[in-house]
Formats: structure tokens, C-alpha cells, sequence
């Protein structure tokens, strides 16, 4: 089995983890009654609940392409419909984003959560866009770097309700106070997309000192009279035997 081909078990996690989000998250939504609607709704604004649901149909799409473009095998094997996949998540991203931008400021956990929403809206949008048009510009290197930050922020949402639940268990001992509450849902909003921006930053860091170590080595020249300058054995009784 080669490196492509290998099962890798972080991507394999993230899928699992995806699919039992999905399953949680979207069955309410298919039936398009806002009753049922996990994120509460705002009747006397019309357009909330409509824009909710187009943010939520299109961000699954989003997870799903964002997994197959994480999977080595397809990009190395089937590049073609890896970047159609990417095209995609780009396609659906731009408009979901702008859904959840529009939204954002209608969030009913306080100014906190609308900020963190607002500003991850903003950053998920700026990296996609970025990700796009250098890869139109080939610059492809930058491209992955560019779209590994969306990828970041787009998979907040999965962990958002990891870190509203952390953050309401430590900051709100009183289940009453709503002021409390509010902050502290706040405070998980912020941590779901900031701690995994934080992450793919030191994980691209670390892919660019391993790159430059890996060409430092192979560039680096090879001392004379050494067994590498020459791959052919020396003969017994040579000056260098």
C-alpha cells in the first residue's frame, strides 16, 4: 500500500465526524418549518429564516467537498475530480458565507456571538476568494495554504457546539443568568474558529520548515572523496581502497 493509497486515520476521524454533524444538525431544516429550527429565529424579520437554511444546505455541501479535498488518494489519483469538488466548495462557500454574514448580526445570544459570527464570516469569505484566484493564477503552493485557512474556518461550525458547551459548563454556574450565558456562548463562538485557525497557522508552519529542510538536504553538495560523490564502488587496491 503506498503513502497515497494509505488509510489515513485523522481524515478518516474527520469524516465520521462530519457525517454524525450532518446527521445531527440537518434533519430539522429539510422540512423548512421554522418551528423547528435549532438557531432561534427572528419572525419580524422575514428574511432570517430563509437565509438561515440557504447557509445551512450549501455549508453541507461545503463539509462534504472540504473532506474530499482533504483525501490525498483522490487528489493524487483522480485530480480532475478533485478540482471540481474544489470548484464546488468555492461555489457554495462564496454564497454561504454571505448568507451567514447577513444573518450574523441577528444572532439572539448578544453582541458577543454576532461579532465572532460577523468576523468569521468575513475571514471564511477572504480566504476562499484568496484560494480561488490563485489558483487561476497557478500559484499553487500559495493556493493550498489559502484554502487550508477556509477549511479551518469552515469545520468551526462542527466544533462550535464542543466549545459553547465547555465554555457554558465553566463560566455559567447559575443556569439562570442569562447575561452570563450569553457571554459565555459568546466566548465558545470565538474559541470554535479561532483555536482551529491557530491550528492550521502552526500546521502550515511546520509543512514549510519540513519543505525547506527537505530541499536544504537534497541541494546541499556532497564532499569529495566521500562513498556518495560516486555511486560506483571503489575497486580494491585504488588509491581511495
Amino acid at each position: 500500500m503506498t503513502a497515497s493509497t494509505r488509510i489515513r486515520p485523522p481524515l478518516v476521524g474527520l469524516g465520521l465526524v462530519t457525517v454524525a454533524f450532518l446527521a445531527y444538525a440537518l434533519p430539522p431544516y429539510l422540512g423548512l418549518d421554522p418551528a423547528r429550527s435549532r438557531v432561534p429565529t427572528r419572525s419580524g424579520t422575514w428574511f432570517h429564516y430563509p437565509l438561515l437554511v440557504t447557509h445551512i444546505f450549501l455549508g453541507t455541501a461545503v463539509l462534504v467537498t472540504a473532506v474530499l479535498q482533504l483525501w490525498p488518494w483522490l487528489r493524487q489519483r483522480h485530480p480532475k475530480v478533485h478540482r471540481w469538488s474544489g470548484r464546488l466548495y468555492v461555489f457554495a462557500a462564496i454564497p454561504a458565507g454571505l448568507a451567514a454574514l447577513a444573518v450574523a448580526p441577528l444572532g439572539a445570544a448578544g453582541l458577543n456571538q454576532r461579532a465572532a459570527n460577523t468576523m468569521l464570516a468575513l475571514l471564511w469569505l477572504g480566504t476562499t476568494v484568496a484560494g480561488y484566484v490563485t489558483a487561476r493564477r497557478r500559484r499553487y503552493a500559495q493556493h493550498r495554504e489559502w484554502m487550508v485557512r477556509s477549511f479551518a474556518l469552515c469545520f468551526s461550525i462542527v466544533v462550535n457546539r464542543l466549545w459553547t458547551t465547555v465554555c457554558v459548563a465553566v463560566f455559567v454556574p447559575d443556569p439562570s443568568d442569562a447575561v452570563a450565558l450569553q457571554q459565555a456562548i459568546g466566548v465558545g463562538t470565538w474559541m470554535s474558529w479561532l483555536v482551529n485557525l491557530l491550528i492550521a497557522e502552526w500546521w502550515l508552519q511546520h509543512t514549510r520548515h519540513r519543505r525547506k529542510t527537505r530541499r536544504a538536504t537534497l541541494s546541499s553538495p556532497v564532499p569529495a572523496g566521500t562513498w556518495g560523490a560516486d555511486p560506483r564502488p571503489t575497486p580494491p587496491g585504488s588509491p581511495t581502497g
